[in-house]
């Protein structure tokens, strides 16, 4: 692969986008971001004010790339001198019988040296009196839990890549990618662009754009939904009071202490959205998932609750929900990054990762769960597989 100032299209400007062309850009490559709606905007995945960052997984191979997740964040604080990660600690609740495995988690945080809490409900009482949970109720406590501000830490990671010298196109929609020798043609309304690398961030319109490249992705979008409320006794989850949760049971829910929206906290439904069309999805506020939300979150923190408003947005998964983060098979210069609804926590790990494959064809971390070549990807969806 050629070293000297190769140019690299970036398909897809949310948050792993705006992060690979900003790594690509400060990397030394001449960057062309393409974004098909404008930037920031509320269409996919990159939007609104909260997303949960934790080392808490369910394999040793994920908690050990949270560290670099963590790492990378600190990469765009360091450069931007903005403030990304607000760290709260994070409780994972289990009830008894609960259908995600605790001792998953238990012993992939132990495996990779991580410090974390066993406790039970009363000592879950004892340090979160919000909590209305009884005695069988067991959580995992990790200090290191927190939040990343999703729409301040795109538009931060665009503003870099611009400073960088990264040049952005956006309302422009990228209609193919066409490989050519050693690069590709990036074929957009506007016209065609020669590069050497391309990568493809794309989230809910990924498919159809690697068809193009002869590449059939087995996704699902779904159509999710945050819920701001507010709670009579709000000064209980103030940051620093009160942790960022989850749920671990099916359906899983999982909520923030109040920010972002002053006046309320933060909770939603994970995967209990319907599968959508990205380009014919409704932006209203689903009733029927709101009065399901708030009748969960008042029986776990008390209430009543009075929906302030919702926001929506889509979900991009793979049936084992796993990342995808690979070369294109038979087009080496075309790179894919997938979160699978669960990556903008490692949104800024994720450009770097992408930037360094597409720039010298390799990177350091253990990318083999993510290949496009892996067992099972093209499974059809499985919903009880996304329980993780």
């Amino acid at each position: 692969m050629s070293t000297i100032a190769p140019t690299v299209a970036v398909v897809g400007l949310g948050g792993l986008g705006s992060a690979a062309a900003w790594f690509a850009a400060r990397s030394g490559a001449t960057v062309l971001g393409f974004e098909q709606f404008e930037l920031g905007h509320v269409r996919g995945a990159s939007h609104d004010t909260s997303r949960i960052i934790r080392r808490s997984y369910h394999t040793p191979h994920y908690v050990e790339l949270t560290a670099g997740a963590y790492a990378a964040w600190r990469e765009v604080e360091a450069a931007s001198k903005t403030e990304i990660v607000t760290t709260t600690g994070g409780v994972d609740l289990f009830p008894e019988g609960a259908a995600i495995d605790a001792d998953t988690y238990r012993s992939s945080l132990s495996a990779c040296g991580v410090e974390h809490d066993w406790i039970d409900g009363a000592e879950i009482r004892r340090r979160w009196p919000a909590f209305r949970v009884d005695d069988s109720v067991m959580g995992i406590h990790q200090a290191d839990t927190g939040i990343v501000p999703a729409g301040v830490a795109t538009a931060t990671m665009t503003r870099l890549a611009v400073e960088a010298g990264a040049t952005l196109f956006p309302n422009t929609p990228v209609l193919a990618i066409e490989p050519d020798g050693d690069g590709a043609l990036v074929v957009t309304a506007a016209g065609v662009h020669r590069v050497d690398r391309v990568i493809v961030t794309a989230d809910a319109w990924t498919s159809r754009l690697l068809r193009s490249v002869g590449v059939e992705l087995s996704l699902e979008v779904t159509l999710e939904q945050v819920t701001y409320l507010r709670h009579p006794n709000l000064a209980a989850f103030a940051p620093g009071r009160f942790p960022v949760w989850i749920w671990m049971d099916d359906p899983s829910f999982y909520g923030f202490p109040e920010y972002g929206h002053p006046g309320t906290i933060k909770v939603s439904e994970d995967c209990g959205g319907p599968p959508v069309d990205p380009d014919d999805r409704s932006f209203d506020a689903d009733p029927a998932a709101e009065e399901r939300l708030v009748a969960f979150t008042e029986g776990l923190l008390g209430g009543p609750l009075e929906v302030e408003h919702s926001v929506r947005c889509l979900y991009t998964l793979t049936t084992d929900r796993d990342f995808v983060l690979d070369h294109v098979p038979g087009a080496e210069q075309i790179v894919v990054g997938l979160g699978a609804a669960h990556g903008f926590k490692f949104a800024a790990w994720f450009g770097r990762t992408l930037a360094e494959l597409a720039l010298t064809g390799s990177t350091a971390a253990d990318l083999t769960p993510f290949s496009l070549a892996r067992p099972g990807l093209d499974a059809p969806i499985d919903r009880s597989r996304w329980l993780v």
